[in-house]
């Protein structure tokens, strides 16, 4: 083999490992010594650390910095701050951020207390070199690192705890006792990696036979949207059981949503459907919501519903008014979420209700309930293919 067989790779060369690219750690000293800043700097030129180091010369200097660094180097004897206390005001400027204590005292008492109040180390200015200096800089980021993410992971599993109970406040099981009812639904979160939204709903069947549907939505999507869902899904459940009648439950609702409400912009739509006894039809009251879609075998359409303002917009004018509409033998209540249509389409405009009705009428054939609503929604979505933020809701009520 030639010479050339064994030369070494040029770095440009195809198949050449390019070396990872380190970015300097950005330093903040806070000290009032001039001669142990030029000390402390020295130190960190031999340190081999790669790092860019500015310098206060008090706390008052230093929390007017904008930049988070990546370490702070305190000194706990400053003109505007002494002892722990200095070291307090810099943890609440900079929570997220390593301390290491590098001070003049040699006081095991005091490092002890400094790393039991969040310092991830203490060094003593007398005793500390270049390397030694260095490996407690790098140590101390790490740490303060490992430890984000272990409050971060705990923080997420409380999350997952508290989305549970909000589903299980949220997406109930139906109060039925009737054999022949369907109820299938689907609920898809606005906010990725969220489980729920502000979107809810629910299904009782009172003594005389009677099935009520409630779905609602409240504007927004997040926690405090999840929680106020919950409180109108229970009062609806409540007042249902309780037999108050359906424009005086949207009233009520309302109270609860202006009480409970985190700010005065919050409001909420809402639809609810009462199904005679023998199925033959239904009483609908909207509060701004969009109507209902009575689902055949040959098409769907919508209830014609007389629909009024949202809860929480104008508190006290609703005026929400009943719908009687017929039901044809075997036909089954569509309620939905306007995030079903709010979507795009193909062509890049909004799918919109006609649409959406359109393709509701479409899938009909579908008899399953249940693989009728996932036909439905894979539709919508994989027009949509994410574009769309917000909750959807999905509820049919059919019987066999």
């Amino acid at each position: 083999m030639s010479g050339s067989d064994h030369a070494p790779a040029e770095p440009w060369a195809v198949g050449a490992q390019t070396p990872p690219v380190i970015r300097p750690l950005s330093l903040l000293l806070i000290e009032d010594d001039f001669g142990d800043v030029v000390l402390t700097r020295e130190h960190l030129a031999d340190s081999g650390l790669a790092n860019r180091c500015d310098h206060a010369a008090s706390l008052a200097e230093a929390v007017a910095v904008t930049e988070s660094p990546d370490c702070v180097l305190l000194d706990l004897n400053l003109p505007d701050g002494q002892g722990l206390a200095a070291l307090s005001r810099v943890l609440q400027r900079w929570p997220d951020t390593a301390v290491v204590v590098l001070t003049g005292l040699n006081d095991t008492a005091m490092g002890a207390a400094a790393v039991a109040a969040g310092a991830q180390d203490y060094l003593v200015k007398n005793h500390v070199d270049g390397h030694l200096l260095g490996r407690a800089i790098q140590y101390a980021v790490q740490r303060r690192q490992v430890q984000l993410t272990e409050r971060q992971l705990r923080e997420s599993r409380l999350q997952s705890r508290e989305n549970l109970r909000l589903q299980r406040g949220l997406l109930p099981k139906p109060l039925t006792t009737d054999p022949a009812l369907i109820v299938a639904s689907r609920y898809v979160p606005g906010q990725q990696r969220s489980l729920l939204g502000g979107d809810f709903f629910d299904v009782v069947q009172d003594v005389h036979g009677a099935v009520h549907a409630v779905i609602g939505d409240v504007c927004g999507n997040g926690p405090d949207e999840a929680a106020i869902g919950v409180g109108l899904r229970v009062g609806w459940r409540t007042l249902t059981l309780a037999g108050v009648g359906k424009g005086e439950r949207m009233r009520l609702l309302e109270q609860v949503l202006v009480a409970e409400r985190p700010h005065d912009a919050m409001f909420a739509t809402s639809c609810t459907v009462r199904i005679s006894p023998d199925r033959s039809e239904a009483v609908i009251v909207s509060a701004g919501h969009p109507p209902p879609l009575i689902v055949t075998g040959k098409g769907a359409c919508r209830a014609p519903v007389r629909s009024h303002l949202s809860l929480g917009m104008f508190p006290g004018r609703g005026r929400w008014q009943e719908t009687t509409v017929s039901l044809p033998p075997g036909a089954g209540l569509l309620l939905y979420t306007d995030g079903i249509y709010e979507g795009f389409a193909d062509d890049g405009a909004r799918l919109g209700e006609d649409r959406f009705l359109d393709l509701a009428s479409r899938l009909t054939p579908i008899g399953a309930p249940a693989d009728y609503l996932t036909a439905l929604l894979a539709e919508v979505q994989r027009h949509d293919i994410g574009r769309h933020g917000d909750d959807t809701a999905l509820l049919l009520l059919t019987w066999t």
